[in-house]
């Protein structure tokens, strides 16, 4: 999946939101300093290995700031970068590059982490079919970002909302009865051309999934053995139903569970476990 950010004209009001959030009334660590007009270099720096992502807001960041600032990345947005290496430069006056360091830093660390951690899990199963794909276990207000990390790391994604597709849970299957009478109650109100995702836990779910023509079925927390199980009967109804595993999916298990021949194989781990991956800026001396 190519890693697309969203236009600016839907992530600015973020940035601007979260910039204000960080500024305050004002920048007093900086509004003393003697000259803060000046126009200086600052040079972004790698202290751990990992992959880079959000250098483009990184820079958008600046320019909201600044427009005259000039962020000049020194390597590919999804790039392994590491220890010591430099990964992009800002010239502008002092006062936009003391303003916008910590915010910049932060989305930037945040989402290289989550890329990183991605990418661990997209590399453990690149000789196989299955493919990563993230949840809706995202930071509130970060959704969008979080989710263009998981493509920078190699992963795919999920819906992104509500609105994107139907997806019939545990909680959906209990309030409805069945997940004939949830199926077939969503299926009259929903708009062409979403499709509907099935939770399954057990081959006598997946048959009634099946049965109801779902165009995913989820196998949710069944052991190997059973989940191999599970496709086997789903590609022997019909070919063109997706299969999706998904439940505590780890670095160790994930290969075990590609192994039974699922489409997807979906986790939060890389947005909701993963470290940041540590960066800081540095100033050259004026």
């Amino acid at each position: 999946m190519t890693p697309i950010l969203p236009p600016w004209i839907v992530l600015d009001p973020h940035l601007t939101q979260w910039l204000q959030e960080d500024i305050g009334r004002s920048d007093r660590s900086t509004q003393g300093l003697p000259n803060v007009e000046r126009i200086a270099t600052a040079t972004w720096i790698a202290k751990e290995t990992g992959v880079v992502a959000a250098l483009p807001v990184a820079k958008r960041i600046f320019e909201l700031l600044n427009p005259q600032a000039k962020y000049e990345p020194l390597v590919a947005e999804g790039a392994a970068c590491g220890s010591g290496e430099s990964i992009a430069t800002i010239t502008a006056d002092l006062a936009t590059l003391l303003m916008g360091e910590r915010t910049a830093l932060n989305l930037a660390m945040r989402l290289s982490g989550i890329a990183t951690a991605t990418n661990k899990y997209v590399e453990c199963i690149a000789d196989l079919p299955a493919q990563l794909v993230d949840t809706r276990k995202t930071t509130p207000g970060l959704r969008l970002l979080e989710k263009y990390a998981t493509t920078v790391g190699g992963g795919v994604n999920h819906r992104m909302g509500l609105d994107d597709a139907v997806m019939i849970k545990d909680n959906h299957i209990a309030a409805a009865g069945g997940i004939a009478a949830a199926i077939s109650g969503i299926r009259q109100a929903m708009p062409y051309p979403l499709t509907i995702e099935v939770e399954t836990e057990s081959l006598v779910q997946v048959q009634e999934a099946i049965d109801c023509d779902a165009d995913i079925i989820m196998l949710d927390n069944m052991p190997p053995d059973l989940m191999r199980q599970a496709v086997t009967v789903i590609r022997a109804a019909n070919n063109r139903i997706k299969i999706e595993a998904s439940g505590n999916i780890t670095l160790t298990t994930i290969r075990q569970v590609a192994a039974t021949g699922v489409d997807y194989i979906s986790t939060s781990a890389p947005i909701t476990r993963s470290p940041w991956l540590d960066l800081s800026m540095r100033i050259k001396a004026i």
